[in-house]
């Protein structure tokens, strides 16, 4: 009877030995690993910088341009208050209004310089209409203007209009409010320009100076602020698209990593397991005197060189026998 071995099944390299195998398997470990690690370096870093660009820059600049907002219009209450009783102390707080408004302006420059041409053109506004000002008072303050009187009862106008909308109740959104005080602004305004162009030219041209300089820097704060809650959207759509990622790359990680289990759960045994098995039916036909057992076998691995080993010892035990059995006597 011959037995033979049959050749053994070779996964990663034709007569690899076992320590090269697992070798190999490790490497395939870190291959799929290192990847892995990377990614999750990457989404991290990546997220953490996403969620520092929304505390740090877009957020606060969006609050930010509102607040420039409401300072432009808390300056155009004070020159109203001043054009009404030509109090010194109220130009002073027109002015600490402008003031603010400058570092604002400028804090949200240093913060999202991708604004710069925005802020700058928002500082520049701020400049037209200080100057505007300060020829409008200065004209105020020469013989032969037009009369205070009709100045103030436009003045007392709008602040009864503006004092009402102060007053309406709070079902009314923030927006709706900013909108309604811009309108006010923009009335107020507008009467004043007729007033003073019934009666000087040049007071006119500086009214409207203060409208338009003032109405477009409220105009430049909105739509900065939109933009800024439009980032911080697509910040957090961004953030999101990470997130699924992330989670498919987890998916396809584990599928790989279960597969190769698999894989290896099937190669072992044909490679290692099913040999070692073959040499121990080799040893019990050879314990039970049958050697008449064909060994091919090819490689140079750890099983190889145990089947060697045990073809050697069946040899050895075979010709022992036969030389006892030739000299004994019959």
């Amino acid at each position: 009877m011959v037995w033979g071995v049959r050749r053994p099944l070779r996964v990663f390299a034709r007569g690899a030995s076992l320590r090269r195998r697992v070798a190999y398997s490790l490497a395939i470990v870190r291959v799929i690993l290192v990847p892995v690690i990377f990614l999750a370096v990457y989404y991290l870093f990546r997220m953490g910088w996403i969620v520092d660009r929304i505390v740090s820059v877009d957020a606060p600049v969006a609050t930010l341009a509102e607040r420039a907002s409401i300072e432009m219009m808390d300056a155009r209450r004070a020159e109203s208050d001043y054009f009404l009783s030509h109090d010194p102390a109220k130009l002073k707080v027109n002015r600490d209004h402008l003031s603010d408004l400058e570092q604002i302006i400028a804090t949200m420059r240093d913060r999202q310089p991708a604004e710069r041409a925005t802020t700058q053109k928002m500082l520049d506004d701020v400049k037209t209409y200080r100057d505007h000002l300060d020829q409008t008072v200065a004209r105020i303050g020469e013989p032969g203007q037009p009369p205070v009187e009709r100045i103030q009862r436009v003045v007392q106008a709008y602040e009864r209009d503006l004092d009402e909308l102060l007053r309406r109740d709070n079902r009314e959104s923030r927006s709706r409010l900013v909108d309604d005080l811009r309108s006010g602004v923009g009335s107020f305004d507008a009467q004043i320009s007729e007033t003073m162009q019934a009666e000087d030219p040049a007071l006119r041209q500086a009214a409207m100076g203060l409208q338009a300089s003032s109405s477009e820097l409220m105009q430049l704060a909105s739509d900065m602020e939109k933009r800024s809650w439009e980032r911080m959207y697509r910040d957090h759509q961004e953030t999101q698209q990470l997130v699924r990622r992330a989670e498919w790359v987890l998916i396809i990680v584990s599928s790989i990593t279960l597969l190769l289990s698999i894989l290896a759960s099937i190669l072992l045994p044909r490679q290692v397991v099913k040999p070692l098995v073959a040499l121990k039916e080799a040893v019990d036909h050879a314990a039970a005197g049958n050697y008449e057992i064909e060994f091919d076998v090819e490689g140079d691995g750890e099983v190889v060189q145990l089947a060697n080993a045990v073809r050697s010892l069946i040899a050895h035990v075979r010709d022992k026998r036969l030389r006892s059995t030739v000299g004994a006597p019959h």
